[in-house]
């Protein structure tokens, strides 16, 4: 809404003042009357005018004089001035009043039709200018927004005039490619050396199509250079300005850099094509471990635990080697997952050598060799008594990394009359890395020469290989204690929960509820009596750090059953078990078995 119009009227008889607020009465419009000059100077400081209407008669300061202080200040210099006058005039005071800046000269008695006409016309003008100046300030602080944009945008917006020219360069397009607007005015890309010879031609189809007319926006995906030869993948949107009679006027474009975003997208692809083939890959050996082990199995009494534990192997590899993204993994870390399942006492395995690193492949090898050992040795050598040991050593020699199994302490031991599949699957693990393995039967026990060509493996993360870790152990009795529990099972894949289930059913627990997801885990650990529960490390890819922390308030004993490492689990719940996916029956009970029976802290 436009502010009034103000009008000024001074005249030393207040007959007439009032006359001229009834005869210039309207909406928009405001009279400041004024019974002398001085008064009128004193309103010309305080208000803007668009016309004044002086009397020229009058004591003190006649309008003559009012008229020529008004001319020389500043501020009331450019406001209109009609004189109204009764007194007789002839040309000399009609030429005084012209020469002091009026734009009209009336005698009194006015016509007040003619009165009212001209101030509406100077009202008029006045209307105008306020308009003109407040679509100016529009178009200012539209011009501000759009400088602003143009300058702080991540996007670079250069204009082209009809020749290809350009004729505008942001500040954006300096920062993204180098050169300033004085480099590049009045240039074609092709002088620039901006694109290479297929962009270009790409470029060049969408710049003649819109100034044809052709289209009025395109965009393009180019690879662009900068000023110093960086190459750059970027999007380019292109917009035709017209003008009000549909001419072209110029050709707009805003090139947004996407070349994090590509090399991202490529990344992705090359991981997702990885990935896939490392699944497939596992798969593959996962089917010709079950395939072999059903083989050289009497019967599904001894195939289970056999092909669970080269499973198990084959997954706390994967995980070793997941947690340095598949650089590399430590073979102290490899030798001490043998003892993560539980069934080797550690003060019976006496290892030791310097800090290895090994590549992918050959730490999964190898991994599955130390398992088929370790079995072997528990199932016939020398952890199959209580008072046998072994003791295994390695050290890089030569670029070769050489590792001695030595087994003391067993029943005595000779040389089988067939080859099986363990003993097959460590000699071939290692010949297909170009290394060997030797066995030997003396008399003190069974022996291994193993050797595979070594290059150290880049580990990223920056810890040192870890310490041994205290590991479960169900003792004769303990699956007992166990019968009668309550668990709850939180876990979203199916499969999973039900493996989950079989396996406390089997140890005589109770199976007080499942639960899919965070909400209906909730409900279930606030709804149902439980005396433990297992915990899945994420549901249906949501985090579960809500659920441990209600757990933790209800003070019901919690493990985590979970495919992800530490590090994407909840924070700070060190303390708390986690069982690796995929689990077996025996580390599982001997981790509920410590959770529920280990002994109450002192108050």
């Amino acid at each position: 809404m436009l502010d009034p119009v103000k009008v000024l009227a001074v005249d030393d008889v207040p007959e007439n003042l009032i006359a001229l607020q009834a005869l210039l009465a309207q909406e928009g419009l405001e009279l400041l009357t004024a019974a002398s000059g001085m008064e009128a100077l004193e309103l010309l400081l305080v208000h803007d005018v668009a016309l004044a209407l002086l009397d020229v008669q009058m004591p003190g300061m006649d309008g003559f004089e009012l008229a020529e202080l008004m001319r020389g200040t500043e501020r009331t210099r450019r406001v209109p001035i009609i004189f109204l006058t009764a007194v007789a005039t002839d040309e000399r005071r009609r030429f005084r009043g012209f020469e002091t800046g009026a734009v009209d000269y009336l005698l009194k008695p006015v016509d007040p039709q003619v009165v009212r006409n001209k101030v509406e016309i100077f009202v008029e003008l006045a209307r105008q200018r306020q308009e003109i100046a407040r679509q100016r300030d529009r178009h200012a602080a539209a011009l501000a927004r759009l400088n602003a944009h143009r300058d702080n945008s991540p996007l670079a917006i250069v204009e082209f005039d009809a020749e290809q020219r350009i004729i505008a360069w942001s500040a954006g397009a300096e920062r993204m490619f180098g050169w300033r607007m004085a480099e590049v005015s009045g240039l074609r890309p092709s002088e620039l050396e901006w694109l290479d010879a297929e962009p270009a031609a790409l470029f060049d189809t969408m710049m003649c199509g819109m100034i044809d007319g052709a289209q009025v926006r395109d965009m393009r995906q180019l690879r662009m250079r900068t000023a110093v030869g960086v190459t750059l993948d970027c999007e380019v949107y292109g917009s035709a300005l017209l003008g009000a009679d549909g001419t072209l006027l110029s050709v707009n474009t805003q090139i947004l850099d996407v070349t994090d975003r590509v090399r991202a997208e490529e990344t992705q692809r090359l991981l997702i094509g990885e990935l896939n083939h490392r699944v497939k890959n596992t798969l593959a050996s996962v089917q010709a471990i079950a395939t072999q082990t059903l083989r050289h199995s009497s019967g599904p009494s001894d195939f289970a635990p056999t092909f669970i534990g080269r499973i198990h192997a084959l997954a706390r590899a994967h995980s070793l080697l997941s947690s340095t993204t598949w650089q590399g993994a430590s073979l102290e870390e490899l030798v001490e997952g043998q003892l993560q399942t539980g069934t080797i006492d550690p003060e019976r395995f006496d290892t030791g050598g310097p800090d290895v690193e090994l590549a992918p492949e050959p730490a999964l090898h190898l991994a599955l060799v130390l398992h088929e050992l370790a079995t072997n040795a528990h199932k016939y050598g020398a952890l199959s008594v209580p008072q046998g040991r072994v003791r295994l050593r390695w050290a890089v020699r030569d670029g070769v990394l050489a590792l001695d199994w030595q087994e003391s302490g067993g029943p005595a031991v000779a040389a089988p009359t067939r080859r099986g599949f363990g003993t097959a699957l460590i000699e071939r693990s290692l010949k297909a890395e170009g290394g060997s393995a030797v066995p030997s039967y003396a008399a003190e026990g069974v022996a291994w020469t193993l050797s595979i060509p070594y290059a150290s493996a880049v580990r990223l993360r920056g810890e040192a290989a870890s310490t041994r870790k205290s590991v479960p152990v169900l003792r004769p009795g303990d699956s007992a204690a166990l019968a009668g529990k309550r668990v709850l099972i939180i876990e979203d894949e199916p499969l999973v929960a039900l493996e989950l289930a079989t396996i406390l059913a089997d140890l005589g627990m109770v199976v007080a509820g499942m639960a899919a997801t965070a909400a209906e885990a909730r409900t279930l650990i606030l709804a149902t009596p439980a005396d433990a529960v297992l915990l899945d490390g994420n549901l249906q890819g949501a985090l579960v750090d809500d659920v441990a922390a209600l757990l933790q308030q209800q003070e019901v004993p919690f493990l985590f059953v979970s495919g992800y490492g530490r590090d994407h689990l909840p924070i700070g719940l060190d303390a708390v078990t986690v069982i690796d996916k995929p689990f077996d029956a025996r580390t599982l009970a001997a981790a509920l078995h410590r959770l529920l029976m280990a002994p109450a802290a002192p108050a």
